[in-house]
């Protein structure tokens, strides 16, 4: 599916200072960061008190669930074929990514770790692939080889099946962390992993929560930084996939630094760069990748059938500038 990059570049979190608002009432807005999944997360939210240690603990468990690469986490049990129990978070975004793959036709699949970890990061190993190799590969790839039974246990129709939800975890820890908030009563919060970002109510200016889109400058030293727009996000989700900065060239042409799920091959297709807004930041991650390995016009009758669901495209057109093609919802989260 991906060498997944989320790309920072394309995203700036505008976050204002706390002064005197008429909307605060007697909250304030605190401010927590760290790291969890191998990137950093920002969160922001509007209470009497600090929930540092809350948000924490909820986050290490996520961890322990879906960190392919924590020995003791519950993914990793599964990719060992361990016995193992398991949690909610396991299966909620499990069940979320067999949805999704089947809307996708499978071009979302969290079970081609062994094709991009074949290719190796940024396609290093792409002199080396052979036909033979994909095709030995991709006996142990696809969503519809692997189930959770009536018992809940993981059923796969081979045992070197691995999994890594990578590409819709940060989106749902985004919405888990939300969640939690949401029980303290908290109203008013953003909350960003990776890129992802969740948003409910407003900021400490009594505004939508605003994110700045750059614009798709052709320039992969990641130097050239100009905004293009400023989105206004509320209630809602946000997540990007690939990086117009970063691509790989074939016959003259930019490809986004993806992999096939079904062909186990690199993708070349006409997005470089997805931005997703959805209700659920799990909804968003997930697409947003899909969307990647799908290229602009099939990702469009797609995205018709998911209520709620927008998005802008970066492409390379014709004469080799980048150019963005949106939703026509799109336009109602571009601030004034």
């Amino acid at each position: 599916m991906h060498t997944r990059t989320t790309y920072l570049l394309l995203l700036t979190i505008l976050l204002f200072s706390c002064n005197g608002s008429e909307n605060k009432k007697a909250y304030i807005y605190h401010q927590e960061q760290g790291e969890i999944f191998h990137t950093g997360f920002h969160i922001k939210y509007a209470y009497s008190r600090s929930l540092q240690e809350e948000i924490m603990a909820e986050l290490e468990r996520i961890d322990q669930s879906l960190n392919p690469f924590r020995e003791d986490a519950i993914i990793t049990k599964v990719n060992r074929n361990e016995p193992v129990k398991l949690d909610t978070f396991f299966r909620n975004v499990f069940d979320r990514s067999q949805e999704i793959s089947r809307k996708t036709g499978g071009k979302f699949d969290i079970t081609v770790s062994p094709l991009v970890n074949a290719w190796g990061f940024g396609f290093a190993n792409m002199d080396r692939i052979t036909p033979a190799i994909i095709d030995s590969l991709k006996q142990f790839v696809g969503y519809e080889k692997i189930a959770i039974d009536t018992e809940g246990n993981i059923v796969k129709s081979d045992p070197r099946i691995t999994l890594n939800t990578s590409a819709i975890a940060k989106g749902y820890a985004c919405d888990v962390v939300g969640d939690l908030l949401e029980r303290h009563g908290i109203e008013n919060y953003m909350v960003e992993i990776g890129g992802e970002i969740t948003a409910r109510g407003v900021n400490d200016k009594g505004e939508c929560w605003r994110i700045g889109v750059e614009k798709p400058i052709d320039d992969n030293s990641g130097m050239q930084h100009e905004l293009q727009t400023i989105l206004s996000l509320c209630d809602k989700a946000l997540a990007t996939s690939g990086n117009y900065r970063n691509y790989y060239i074939k016959d003259g042409k930019k490809y986004a630094h993806t992999i096939d799920p079904q062909s186990g091959y690199p993708t070349q297709t006409d997005i470089l760069g997805a931005t997703v807004i959805a209700g659920d930041c799990m909804t968003a991650d997930a697409f947003a990748t899909a969307f990647m390995t799908m290229g602009i016009e099939k990702s469009k009758a797609v995205a018709a059938t998911v209520p709620g669901l927008d998005y802008l495209f970066i492409y390379e057109m014709a004469d080799g500038s980048l150019g963005t093609v949106q939703s026509d919802g799109f336009e109602q989260f571009i601030a004034d």
